[in-house]
């Protein structure tokens, strides 16, 4: 089949094939949703022209790669590999779609000197003399092509895929006699896969392998397993990118206007200011990329699951999946019952509350204000002032409550909302604190214990008049950082997020009163929440507009939860998690019965991950390496620590500003 030139065709809607699963017309986060938070490099995005070149990865190639680079390793990518994996390097990004020979260009980027490489940390002893790298395992960047829609074979259009593996028995040298054994395991695949998927919706996870496999490996396998992440269809680095913003600086200026909270606005002229953005950006992604928006659902992304998995050559899938990576978990599990494995579920959304419209925002609400109120004040009481800025007694030396401390932040927050404060960095100038940032700055704390030390320093020097320390931490909301030595300018995925959100919804028609709706909501979420009920809104108010440029998802999966897997799943969820509460996991747990096992996690911060368990971390092992589960439906394990005690902050005092 020859390579083509096909273009996105902007607001098509093509009628629906019968399929197993309903496809339905439907109306996508924090960066920061239901994710991890992400500290490397981002991707290259996908830039449209008026033509688009792509094929059907079943296709047979007529160009073939001639370049031939040898290693100390041997030449990568290697001949048959599905995945075309090089060392990753700086410069290991997958081929734009608009590449006639992706496969050579992609051999190109093989950078054949090791030293520039990424190795793993030394796990052993290095007593191989020639191989200094010896007992490393090794982070291999690739590629896959999958078919953009699953559900007309005739369309022959691909996503690209971005694939991070870490290799735990890293790479064998062709010149030791020792690696070309036989009988040696160095540099080949393990049996299974550790598959991971960090959430978002929008998370990157190659960025979240090439930071954490080896955490991941340790944790759940004593490193005996390999970790393999990729950006979903759409997010960073996968082809096309959705990126709606040339640059970051032009995304930042406009968040900043669109995302003030309705507690310091006129909420309806806001919302209609936020709300003419949404159309603006949902326009700026279908003139950008056309009917992509209708491919960038979960089931879509479940479909890509299920081709890692053949290409791994592994019958079932074995997995970590964590916060909205749990809604793409649930429904490749009953999707593909048959090939589930050992899959943990950290984090737990309920899946079916995606379905409905706003439902993705309100379901974040359950209890982030307990985790406020009960963790990051009641422990940092209970740790005392030797480690908690905000214990410290004030001018009267009365000892601190609870209660007063939530009245005294409450009117120091409230403060902000009839006057900001000036604030100033060497980083970045002058600036000002508003309610909107510093309440945002907050919810974003909660997701991590360990950060909380630093947070309550951070409120401690702001009730005292020193905006120095605010302003720093409200710097790292930007996309654009020149400041970073290793910022590269590649514009953010994030807004991905949106089309995600919307394009799981059943019915995402605008509702017929408009604004007047999505306004009566705003005014419920806020209430529910003053800590996550602004921003929750606004990762669902886009949906608003979904309908008016894709007027059907192609597919969404709208079946039940309780088929019969395989193997039954992990599910951990964490008692105080300020993002998916336990309900979900219960509710979950509830709907697939002896299909699974719950892990009550009791601790504090967005999955299992910010605040560890050895309990825990031994179930979770036990299952990923033997298959092992608890014996009754729910296991209750504790953190290993109290928040704050023997946590130092990593801040110093800082100049106040005058």
């Amino acid at each position: 089949m020859n390579r083509q030139r096909l273009s996105f065709n902007p607001g098509s809607s093509r009628p629906q094939r019968p399929w197993g699963l309903a496809v339905w017309a439907t109306g996508a986060i924090l960066l920061g949703l239901l994710g991890l938070g992400l500290g490397l490099r981002r991707g290259i995005p996908w830039r449209r022209s008026s033509t688009v070149k792509i094929t059907h990865p079943r296709a047979t190639f007529a160009h073939k790669t001639t370049l031939e680079i040898h290693s100390p390793y041997g030449r990568f990518p290697e001949k048959e590999d599905s995945f075309h994996f090089i060392p990753c390097t700086n410069s290991t990004f997958p081929p734009t779609l608009e590449d006639d020979h992706p496969q050579k260009s992609w051999a190109a980027l093989f950078d054949h000197n090791p030293d520039h490489w990424d190795w793993g940390k030394s796990t052993s002893n290095n007593t191989i003399k020639e191989d200094p790298y010896a007992g490393r395992g090794i982070y291999l960047c690739g590629y896959l092509d999958v078919p953009l829609d699953y559900v007309n074979n005739s369309d022959t259009r691909i996503v690209r895929l971005a694939i991070t593996k870490f290799q735990v028995r890293g790479l064998a040298r062709l010149d030791s006699s020792r690696t070309r054994s036989a009988s040696s395991n160095i540099g080949r695949k393990t049996e299974r896969t550790i598959i991971i998927q960090p959430g978002g919706p929008g998370n990157s996870g190659t960025l979240v392998a090439r930071r954490d496999a080896e955490e991941f490996t340790n944790r759940f396998s004593d490193g005996e397993l390999d970790v393999l992440g990729w950006d979903p269809r759409g997010v960073n680095i996968s082809q096309p990118s959705l990126s709606c913003f040339p640059h970051d600086a032009i995304r930042d200026r406009w968040t900043l206007l669109t995302n003030q909270y309705r507690e310091e606005s006129s909420p309806v002229r806001q919302l209609e200011i936020s709300d003419a953005m949404n159309n603006a950006t949902f326009y700026a992604f279908w003139k950008r990329f056309g009917d992509f928006g209708r491919f960038i659902g979960t089931a879509s992304v479940v479909r890509d699951l299920e081709e890692i998995r053949k290409r791994l050559g592994e019958d079932e899938v074995t997995g970590y999946f964590v916060s909205y990576g749990t809604a793409i978990a649930q429904t490749y599990a009953n999707m593909f019952p048959e090939n589930v494995g050992r899959m943990i579920l950290d984090g737990n959304i309920y899946v079916k509350d995606f379905r409905v419209l706003g439902g993705a925002g309100w379901t974040l609400l359950e209890n982030d204000t307990d985790v406020w109120r009960d963790g990051f004040l009641g422990e940092c009481i209970n740790a005392g002032p030797q480690w908690c800025a905000l214990a410290k007694t004030t001018n009267d030396e009365s000892p601190v409550t609870l209660e007063w401390l939530e009245a005294r932040l409450a009117k120091a927050f409230n403060s902000l909302i009839d006057r900001p404060l000036p604030a100033y960095t060497d980083k970045s100038g002058p600036s000002i604190i508003t309610y909107s940032q510093l309440v945002d700055r907050l919810r974003q704390f909660m997701y991590d214990p360990k950060n909380w030390p630093d947070a309550a320093q951070m409120l401690y020097e702001l009730e005292k008049g020193n905006t120095t320390l605010v302003a720093t931490y409200l710097d790292s909301q930007w996309g654009y950082k020149p400041w970073i030595p290793s910022y590269i300018g590649h514009p953010l995925s994030d807004k991905s997020m949106y089309l995600i959100i919307c394009a799981d919804i059943v019915d995402a028609t605008p509702p017929d009163d408009g604004l007047s709706w999505w306004n009566q909501l705003w005014l419920s979420m806020t209430r529910k929440s003053w800590l996550s009920g602004n921003m929750a809104f606004y990762w669902v108010l886009p949906c608003q507009h979904y309908a008016k440029y894709w007027s059907t998802s192609s597919e969404v999966y709208l079946g039940d939860l309780n088929h019969t897997f395989r193997t039954p799943v992990l599910l951990m969820s964490t008692t105080y998690d300020p993002a998916t509460p336990l309900r979900n996991g219960r509710r979950l747990l509830h709907d697939m019965g002896h299909n699974a096992r719950l892990v009550v996690h009791h601790g504090y911060g967005h999955t299992t991950i910010n605040d560890r368990s050895k309990c825990t971390d031994r179930i979770g092992k036990a299952y990923i390496l033997n298959g092992s589960l608890p014996s009754e439906q729910e296991t209750d394990c504790f953190a290993n620590r109290k928040p704050y005690i023997g946590r130092s902050t990593n801040v110093s005092s800082h100049r106040k500003f005058e």
